[in-house]
């Protein structure tokens, strides 16, 4: 047996001290709590409440993600054009903006004092202290997270697909919704996962624009800061436990549609 370097063993090494790093706290977290203290608090109302909408408006975020990033994401994939790294760079701009800055940002234009905020005013559109506030912000951090892996999806499609088809007398929109939507539906699910996950994860933007209707991250710190850690972290189980089976059903659907195809 052929003997490991010492760099083998410091990768090995900066890996375990990696793993610990991450899953120490979380094994602490998640075992914690009392089996009572956890039957206790799925039954609490507010909690199934929070956790539910976090879900709901999570799910909606990825939706709307997917109907409007996903003409987008092709568009970057396929086309060069004078310009495009500025929007790239645009798109990914969520990621690294402070959280509570997003939500600041958001009623800024959102108010009465703006012109968007007028026609939402006038429409009946209320966006603080609403769902539909809660929506936008969820929208808002989760859409890069969508759009990149969707725009990587289209690019590891060969375009000679695309060109056959359309050589052939397809239009442009038949081509993409037979031909590349078909073999890209994989990078679109992993991109919903993804915003989700993101979306799903929000506190310091939706605490600003929409501190009620509480979603769980938001009702996990209010009972930190009310009660302490031992009645937070009963809530944190749940919520981490059905985001989990959520995105790990999401995950095993996805494995077995790619070996059918």
């Amino acid at each position: 047996m052929k003997k490991k370097e010492p760099f083998f063993w410091i990768t090995v090494s900066c890996g375990l001290v990696i793993m610990a790093f991450i899953l120490l706290p979380l094994i602490q977290m998640l075992t914690a709590p009392s089996l009572s203290m956890l039957k206790e608090t799925i039954q609490d109302k507010d909690v199934v409440r929070s956790i539910w909408l976090s879900i709901y408006t999570a799910g909606l975020a990825a939706l709307i993600a997917f109907v409007f990033g996903t003409p987008l994401a092709y568009l970057l994939a396929r086309s060069s054009f004078r310009g495009k790294q500025f929007i790239e760079s645009i798109i990914d701009l969520p990621i690294v903006i402070p959280h509570p800055v997003v939500g600041i940002a958001i009623l800024s234009v959102a108010g009465k004092g703006h012109w968007l905020g007028q026609i939402f005013n006038e429409l009946g559109i209320r966006i603080m202290g609403s769902v539909t506030g809660i929506v936008v912000v969820l929208t808002f951090v989760g859409l890069p997270f969508y759009v990149n892996a969707v725009k990587n999806g289209f690019e590891n499609i060969s375009p000679r697909l695309e060109n056959v088809s359309r050589s052939l007398g397809a239009s442009m929109f038949s081509t993409f919704a037979r031909i590349t939507f078909p073999l890209a539906w994989r990078s679109m699910l992993i991109g919903i996962i993804m915003c989700s996950a993101r979306a799903i994860s929000e506190f310091g933007a939706v605490v600003i624009v929409a501190y009620h209707p509480m979603i769980a991250p938001v009702l996990l710190y209010e009972r930190f800061e009310a009660y302490g850690l031992k009645y937070s972290q009963p809530v944190a189980v749940w919520l981490v436990s059905i985001c989990l089976a959520l995105f790990l059903i999401l995950r095993i659907l996805t494995l077995r549609n790619a070996e059918k195809t």
